[in-house]
Parts: C-alpha cells; sequence; structure tokens
C-alpha cells in the first residue's frame, strides 16, 4: 500500500494539490445493497409506497449526492461530472436493491468518492421512504468496484461483474 496522499510529512490532513496532474478521462463505478423483508420489497416492487416512486426518487437522490460530495467529504475536490449514472435493481434473491452508480470526469482527480457518496445515499433513500414498513433494513456491501484513469490505473475489485461504459 502506498504512502496516504491526504496527510503532509508532519502527519496533518491536507487536501492534495492537483495543479501538476495531467487531465485524463476517470471512472468510477461503485455498487451497494438495501436487504429487506420479501413483503416490503412487494411494496417496493408495487409503487405502494407511502412517500411515493421508490426507486425515481433513490435514483435521483443518488446523482444530487454525487455532485455534492465536495460539500461533504472535507478533503475532496469539486468536480466538474460529465456524467453520472445510477441503477436501482430488485433483487428477489436478497431480497432488496442492488445499487449500482457510474461517475466520470475528465480531469485531473478521480470520481471514487462520487460514485461511493451516490451508492450510499441512493441506499438511505430506500431506507428512508419504505422505514415505516421496514426498520430492520440492512444497507451492506457499499465498495468501489471499477476505477480507470489516472496515473495509478485500472482498479477491478475481486469478484465485481465487468464495468460498463
Amino acid at each position: 500500500m502506498s504512502a496516504l496522499s491526504h496527510l503532509d510529512a508532519r502527519g496533518q490532513a491536507h487536501m492534495v494539490d492537483v495543479g501538476d496532474k495531467a487531465e485524463t478521462s476517470r471512472v468510477a463505478i461503485a455498487e451497494g445493497c438495501v436487504v429487506m423483508q420479501p413483503q416490503t420489497l412487494a411494496i417496493v416492487r408495487a409503487g405502494d409506497a407511502k412517500k411515493g416512486d421508490v426507486l425515481g426518487t433513490a435514483r435521483l437522490a443518488g446523482i444530487m449526492a454525487a455532485k455534492r460530495s465536495h460539500e461533504l467529504i472535507p478533503l475532496c475536490h469539486p468536480l466538474l461530472i460529465t456524467k453520472i449514472a445510477v441503477d436501482l435493481e430488485i433483487d428477489e434473491a436478497l431480497p432488496g436493491i442492488r445499487v449500482r452508480a457510474e461517475v466520470k470526469v475528465k480531469g485531473q482527480t478521480g470520481v471514487e468518492m462520487e460514485a461511493l457518496t451516490a451508492v450510499s445515499v441512493a441506499c438511505l433513500t430506500v431506507y428512508d421512504m419504505v422505514k415505516a414498513a421496514d426498520r430492520g433494513m440492512r444497507i451492506e456491501g457499499i465498495r468501489l468496484t471499477h476505477k480507470s484513469g489516472g496515473k495509478s490505473g485500472t482498479f477491478e475489485a475481486d469478484g465485481a461483474e465487468g464495468a460498463q461504459r
């Protein structure tokens, strides 16, 4: 593992200077899921949640969150994001909702935090939308599955499905 770039020589946190880095196309994909009772999933599938469209609202929340990552994470750079896609899929086997976010930028720093933030907030929004039916839901497995671009190259998580671009 390499040295932590957000720590200076004295071990204090600082924002990394990316001014001299090359501008490259960068992509990050993250995933996570919300595990719930089968009857809660039935409410989501039928569109019967009292708060409205669970999947649509969570998709928008994830997109909005990715754009605001620099406001939530202290050392995150504000970025001119070129693409954010948040997909939510019903998975009967969980039972629950699988969430996947893909974020792209052409810039001097990556978009891993934006993809992870999108998934996290989309999962939290699913929880919020149906918590009245199932307070025991679990948010699980939030992780980076793919990252490409920049000096460190490409990363593929173990067990991750092939990245779609």
